[in-house]
């Protein structure tokens, strides 16, 4: 007996992806139930070689519905994901809506597996930030082996993080530097074609960004609350594909090597690192993949037991869908739910 899947926010980047990565992966879903907003009622979708037709959330009744994959935004999430999941089904946020509630689990699953059985709480289960992700599956393996002090971390995030919106944006932007038409920023507060700039989210009063605040807060919730961790975050001209340059002080020594093997077999990540052209992935390279990939790994001569390193992601994938999708399939790994048509 299979379950039913509902996913709110179907027709956005991040709920496209869902449903590619719940068809590629097999998922037991005997129903897919594709959500959205009034104005996108009727919208197709594709899951596998099915299109499905997307149905308004705010007259959609989930009490047959076992697992809701929420991507639909902070404030849609704090609105209905409690409801929900007081019908007795599983919401699992892509949003910043639930990171930081104390209640709910916040999932890596090659990080913190079992940081999932609080789930019941509210029913809730939140997936990180996008660069996040990427970040503590690379230093989870690390953490276990020498004890991560401190990590400093510049991020160089594609437009994709800001949605189809900031896609659209690059494009268009692009065109008319090519056309020598003017160039206008609408999503972003700086053009963003042929430049970067140092700003994602809304600046806090110490000055850094609430991007590089949720690095910080949700790296110790998963990692370990004692590391210390300083951000930068920047949004480069990329359409998808995160990258993070990581400086890390250990309690313990380790070498490069030891780094590399550690890393090689760990899960969740892929090591590509030649000391020669070309022997290191960029954003390009990772897209559609599901790998977290790290190159550049190399000993840092300024501390007494440093590394910096290169990890990067496909955003949309370990970064939002494909995680979301993993914390599914970790509740039917642990037992935790069973199917509400079985009952």
């Amino acid at each position: 007996m299979g379950f039913k899947v509902a996913i709110v926010g179907a027709t956005g980047n991040v709920g496209r992806e869902m449903l590619n990565i719940l068809e590629e992966r097999g998922f037991p879903a005997d129903e897919v139930v594709a959500l959205a907003s009034r104005r996108s009622l009727n919208t197709e979708v594709s899951y596998g070689d099915k299109t499905l037709k997307t149905k308004v959330l705010d007259t959609y009744d989930f009490s047959d519905v076992d697992i809701c994959l929420m991507s639909a935004g902070g404030s849609v999430s704090k609105e209905w994901s409690p409801k929900i999941g007081a019908q007795g089904c599983v919401v699992i946020d892509n949003s910043s809506a639930w990171r930081y509630d104390a209640d709910v689990p916040l999932i890596v699953p090659e990080v913190n597996p079992e940081a999932i059985d609080g789930f019941r709480k509210r029913n809730i289960i939140a997936n990180p930030n996008c660069s996040t992700a990427q970040l503590v599956v690379a230093l989870k393996p690390l953490h276990d082996a020498a004890t991560i002090k401190r990590i400093v971390v510049a991020t160089y995030q594609s437009v994709s993080g800001a949605g189809k919106e900031g896609m659209d944006e690059l494009f268009q932007q692009s065109r008319a530097v090519f056309v020598a038409d003017p160039v206008s920023a609408q999503k972003f507060t700086k053009r963003i074609a042929f430049n970067v700039i140092p700003h994602i989210d809304s600046f806090m009063e110490d000055g850094s960004t609430k991007e590089e605040w949720k690095v910080m807060a949700e790296t110790k919730k998963m990692l370990d609350p004692k590391i210390k961790v300083s951000c930068t975050a920047v949004r480069v001209p990329v359409f998808i594909g995160h990258s993070e340059a990581v400086n890390i002080e250990f309690d313990k020594p380790i070498s490069a090597d030891e780094a590399r093997e550690i890393l090689r077999e760990a899960p969740g990540c892929q090591v590509v690192d030649k000391p020669e052209d070309g022997g290191y992935i960029t954003p390009y390279e990772s897209a559609g993949e599901d790998a977290t990939f790290i190159s550049r790994i190399r000993e840092d001569i300024t501390l007494e037991n440093g590394l910096s390193m290169w990890i990067v992601a496909d955003n949309l994938r370990k970064g939002a869908a494909l995680n979301t999708i993993q914390i599914a399939e970790l509740l039917l790994e642990r037992n935790l739910i069973k199917p509400k048509s079985a009952a």
